[in-house]
């Protein structure tokens, strides 16, 4: 059905077919990872109805459009660190754009630009490698930026690690004079204040206590424990104690992270039970299933309390953010409008959590900027798993009670470079962004990994 309507709109169809089990080919040819991808982990072949109509809605775009982009996003999400490990050193990142998500892969090396042709991406040929703009942009995050520095962060579109400033002037003379790569970086003037969104944000309101107001970010479970669920640091200090939105004793902050990081994950009493849903309000109640990080350019929305469900798309991952309280790292860079008291709330693109809302700039009337919290991080952190009926989904995180067999590498896991993990009795640090899959142990993949 998607690829008669894709058919019928003239758009561009290699992730819409590459998303659905190929037909056996007359000829011999290599396996196509994103295929392969599909067949083994799945894809979202037929969208939630209430999700079309958002994405439709907030993006501009016809409900056909909207179906193609949601099942071309998955495909997006569960490939990139294939094509990560397929181009190696030249690799320099990937995005989606336009009405149905056409995918787009970016290289320093020319001799690769057929094989992404044949892989069913549009190749683009840049300058700089991902791992030199994040190398910069780590560079970046050891110093004290000036004030007026909204955040920075590595734009894979631009090739280019972006600054956004309120004083360019200032913040140019200040890049000039650090001892990075002026060249690979690009200052740009921003009219942006992130703060916090302190008072609500996700689905449900809750209260911490005598009343400030947060939202819960996405149900989690833990081993030995009544569960709980997973929001923004700055709602609360480990300790404090939270009630619901119908204001009966709910649970407390069993740890917390603000600044630097921003998450915290909150104990629930036996009076209550995590789920593995989002409350949407006027579009109901949308299931989690997974955890997997959506791609660049994907669509991507939020609940919360104050300004309840919106869309928009993702802009950059990997951002920082400088609040008046401090510096947050990591953090991912949204379209999505927001307001103080959505804070802690729910971000997810398809059926797929990715964070939890940490702060941002602007308002849902004129439009703003937003940016979420991974939530990955959140449950490797803490030894948290996402809810589903029966236990826990697919999750990123090692489980509390131990290692798997293998040591701390773990299938279906979002790693930073630089982080550490142990695997076959050896350790080993991340070279290369990715999201882990089933056969990308360390051991096998020397181009995302390095033994120490």
């Amino acid at each position: 059905m998607l690829r008669k309507q894709a058919a019928g709109m003239g758009v561009t169809l290699a992730l819409v077919l590459a998303a659905i089990p190929a037909v056996a080919q007359a000829t011999a040819e290599p396996p196509n990872p994103y295929t392969q991808a599909q067949q083994e982990h799945g894809a979202v072949s037929d969208p939630d109805p209430k999700l079309v109509e958002a994405v439709s809605r907030d993006l501009g775009i016809t409900a056909d459009q909207a179906e193609v982009r949601l099942v071309n996003e998955a495909a997006a999400a569960q490939v990139e660190s294939l094509y990560a490990g397929k181009l190696g050193a030249s690799f320099a990142g990937l995005w989606v754009s336009g009405p149905t998500a056409t995918l787009s892969i970016a290289t320093t090396d020319a001799a690769q630009l057929p094989a992404i042709r044949d892989l069913g991406g549009t190749p683009i040929l840049v300058a700089d490698p991902l791992t030199t703009l994040e190398g910069v942009k780590a560079r970046l995050d050891s110093l004290r930026l000036p004030r007026g520095v909204a955040s920075w962060f590595v734009d894979v579109r631009a090739n280019k690690v972006v600054v956004l400033t309120r004083d360019v002037g200032r913040t140019q003379l200040f890049i000039d004079a650090s001892g990075v790569d002026a060249g690979k970086v690009l200052v740009q003037s921003t009219t942006e204040r992130p703060v916090p969104f302190y008072d609500v944000r996700g689905g449900d309101a809750y209260y911490i206590g005598s009343g400030s107001r947060c939202s819960v970010g996405f149900p989690v479970q833990r081993a030995g424990s009544q569960g709980g669920f997973v929001t923004a640091g700055h709602c609360g200090s480990t300790g404090a104690t939270t009630r619901g939105s119908n204001q009966v004793a709910q649970g407390t902050f069993r740890g917390s992270s603000f600044p630097g990081n921003d998450y915290a994950w909150v104990e629930v009493n036996s009076q209550w039970t995590p789920t593995r849903l989002v409350n949407a309000y006027s579009a109901g109640l949308i299931t989690i299933t997974g955890s997997t990080q959506a791609a660049v350019g994907s669509s991507i929305c939020r609940s919360g309390s104050t300004t309840q469900y919106h869309c928009g798309t993702i802009g950059q991952h990997g951002t920082s953010v400088t609040y008046p309280q401090g510096t947050v790292s990591g953090v991912t860079r949204t379209s999505v409008c927001a307001e103080p008291g959505d804070s802690g709330g729910s971000f997810f693109s398809g059926s797929q959590a990715q964070g939890v809302t940490s702060g941002g700039s602007g308002n849902c009337s004129s439009g703003g900027t937003t940016y979420h919290q991974p939530v990955n991080e959140i449950l490797q952190t803490y030894g948290l798993s996402l809810v589903s009926t029966g236990g826990p989904t697919s999750s990123p995180t090692s489980s509390p009670t131990g290692s798997p067999p293998g040591g701390t590498w773990a299938p279906y896991t979002a790693y930073a470079v630089g982080s550490t993990v142990t695997y076959g009795g050896a350790s080993y640090r991340c070279i290369q962004a990715h999201t882990s899959l089933p056969g990308w142990e360390p051991s096998n993949v020397p181009a995302l990994w390095q033994r120490l």
